[in-house]
């Protein structure tokens, strides 16, 4: 795998005064795009850019499945979709495509970033934030190898999902007692509960960036990285052809 340093010829930013996820929106969103998961978090927009809210559950579906989210206002859901295959989403046809917080509760996380990049028109871009693992409850987990999210992609997610399941259990959730855990974590898996199934860093994430241009075959420019306060921000703008 070659340095992913030969291939960043954007911004490396550490946050300085006047930078937030806003401030960068208003820099690199533009036309009509998709915002994947936004819940009761949407990015705010600039004036001009119309964005399209898609989730795997409508709203509805999703009170009942985040009782913790009652009372607070979500958006709507115009799309009803997973967000790793955005199956209803043409190729070619997004301007951008927001993920704040998705990554890491993808089990296949190659192939949400094969879609988004799909989905996307030359020269459009993906701007997502992830949660620093170092800095949230995920820092007793080890951070996600580029080994097991290759296989993660190439033999899929299924053969990994216990593993990931009773890691949560045992190390967010803090469930060490056998029969409890046991319980808890089929209890998430039968309702197939969003955890974190994986944790990055924003070197690991460099590292799995250069693992899609080297093995995933995608053509992106990192326009942009930042981090600020507990997680990384990155903007990446679609190069090549039209479809991936």
């Amino acid at each position: 795998m070659r340095e992913f340093k030969s291939f960043i010829r954007g911004r490396l930013l550490k946050l300085i005064g006047g930078f937030s996820r806003q401030t960068i929106a208003h820099q690199y969103l533009s036309g009509e795009g998709v915002e994947i998961g936004a819940l009761n978090f949407p990015l705010e927009l600039p004036f001009g850019a119309r964005v399209r809210y898609v989730d795997r559950l409508t709203v509805s579906e999703l009170r009942k499945h985040y009782p913790e989210l009652a009372g607070v206002s979500l958006v709507n859901v115009d799309i009803k979709d997973d967000g790793e295959t955005l199956t209803f989403i043409a190729d070619g046809s997004q301007d951008f495509v927001i993920a704040n917080h998705f990554l890491e509760h993808c089990e296949n996380p190659i192939l949400a970033l094969k879609n988004m990049f799909r989905v996307l028109k030359r020269n459009g871009v993906v701007y997502f934030a992830l949660p620093d693992k170092r800095f949230t409850f995920d820092r007793e987990r080890s951070e996600t190898g580029l080994d097991h999210l290759w296989k993660d992609y190439t033999d899929g997610p299924a053969g990994s999902r216990k593993e990931h399941f009773e890691e949560w259990v045992a190390k967010v959730e803090k469930l060490n007692d056998e029969a409890p855990a046991r319980e808890r974590m089929i209890y998430l898996m039968e309702i197939g509960y969003s955890i974190h199934f994986h944790v990055f860093t924003q070197g690991g994430m460099f590292k799995f960036l250069s693992l899609l241009k080297d093995r995933a075959g995608l053509e992106f420019e990192v326009k942009l990285c930042m981090g600020v306060n507990n997680e990384f921000i990155f903007i990446l703008e679609k190069s090549g052809t039209d479809k991936i």
